[in-house]
């Protein structure tokens, strides 16, 4: 396999089959996806797939609300034969410490202000939206009945069958090998099966992405850290939102077949790119699970299953350009956000690729931010 492409977008998850998407969408012919298994083998099929709006800093608000309104169409906008499965259920965001019931009070204003119609709750009203919950573990709620979640595997499939109507190539269970750059710029990309010349390259690996960089040349600030999920067998509905606790430590979402998918962070855990489960976790989780939601006890665990989150230390992407290597875009860091922010990743590095304004201002989020010392905080994360 010898080819050429206008650009190669190495990473077959939500991220790199959006942008291929919205490149071929505005027009740029012989876009090549290259993905060393199969499409959402990584990450985006092993997360927890939630969607939400709620977030303490505008940026991310904005984002996220750019994506929701995407996902509620997305069956139609991207002429989807089945269905992504967009459940809006809402997000019941729980606080644990008098700082973060604060900090969510300011939260609602800010959220409010651009449009998304989250409520504060007191810990009586927020016991009305999850009844089986231990409303004396927290001082206060918000609640946002937009938010929700969607299946990631038909939400990927749908990405990449409309670009693959636009004329977008998908090679996978084929990996990179290497980048070539000439001068300063990047010419090629190097596969286990055939060489693609190309004058643009965008890094949307997930957990390989520091590899990938390396691969160019580039010392990317990120590293992997392995994120476990634990689901309980299937039983009849009883919690439609999402409950999640960024000091609490827990995110739990009832599925629509009836299962409880659950998981938490642990700073702990391995950088290494294993997926493997530990017990610790099983452990950990199941204890938090039933301090905070007392019923959940009673369920059977059925498995548990690893991702892995791209870390940066602001817990915020790298989106754009890298100054030292004309043609090479970056499209990674998502810290466990990626899934959600997907829409508005592949239209941003749309428009940043085709030197377009873009939509939303991401030029705060580049890789130069950590040389200079401007990260980009957000604490509303798990």
């Amino acid at each position: 396999m010898n080819k050429a492409a206008e650009v190669v977008i190495i990473g077959g998850g939500i991220s790199g089959c959006s942008i291929a998407y919205n490149l071929a969408k505005k027009g740029v012919k012989d876009i090549i996806v290259v993905e060393k298994s199969f499409l959402a083998s990584g990450s985006t099929g092993r997360c927890g797939a939630g969607i939400r709006m709620q977030w303490g800093t505008e940026q991310n608000c904005r984002l996220s609300k750019l994506s929701v309104e995407f996902f509620e169409n997305a069956n139609e906008e991207l002429g989807y034969d089945r269905d992504i499965e967009f459940n809006q259920g809402g997000y019941l965001i729980v606080a644990g410490t008098e700082e973060e019931n604060e900090q969510f009070k300011k939260n609602v204003e800010l959220q409010n202000k651009l449009g998304i119609p989250s409520v504060y709750l007191t810990p009586k009203e927020a016991k009305e939206i999850i009844p089986h919950m231990d409303e004396t573990k927290i001082l206060g709620a918000t609640f946002c009945e937009k938010d929700g979640h969607l299946n990631p595997f038909h939400t990927t499939e749908a990405y990449a069958k409309a670009a693959k109507r636009l004329g977008v190539e998908f090679l996978t269970f084929t990996e990179v090998t290497g980048i070539d750059t000439k001068c300063g710029r990047v010419i090629g990309v190097r596969t286990n099966k055939g060489y693609i010349s190309t004058p643009i390259v965008v890094n949307a690996a997930g957990g390989y992405a520091k590899r990938i960089g390396e691969m160019a040349g580039i010392d990317i600030p990120v590293y992997a850290q392995r994120h476990q999920i634990l689901v309980t067998e299937p039983v009849e509905p009883m919690q439609k939102p999402m409950y999640m606790g960024f000091s609490l430590n827990i995110y739990i979402q009832q599925t629509p077949h009836g299962s409880f998918i659950m998981g938490r962070g642990d700073d702990s855990e391995p950088t290494d790119l294993r997926i493997t489960s530990s017990w610790q976790f099983l452990e950990e989780m199941a204890k938090t699970c039933c301090e905070l939601l007392p019923p959940l006890r009673n369920l059977n665990i059925v498995r548990q299953w690893a991702g892995l989150y791209t870390m940066t230390e602001d817990a915020q992407p790298i989106y754009g350009a890298v100054e030292e290597l004309e043609g090479f875009y970056l499209a990674v860091g998502f810290s466990g956000h990626g899934f959600m922010l997907a829409p508005a990743t592949g239209l941003l590095m749309a428009e940043t690729i085709l030197g377009e304004e873009t939509t939303i201002d991401i030029s705060n989020l580049d890789i130069g931010r950590f040389k200079r010392n401007e990260l980009v905080f957000e604490s509303s994360v798990v």
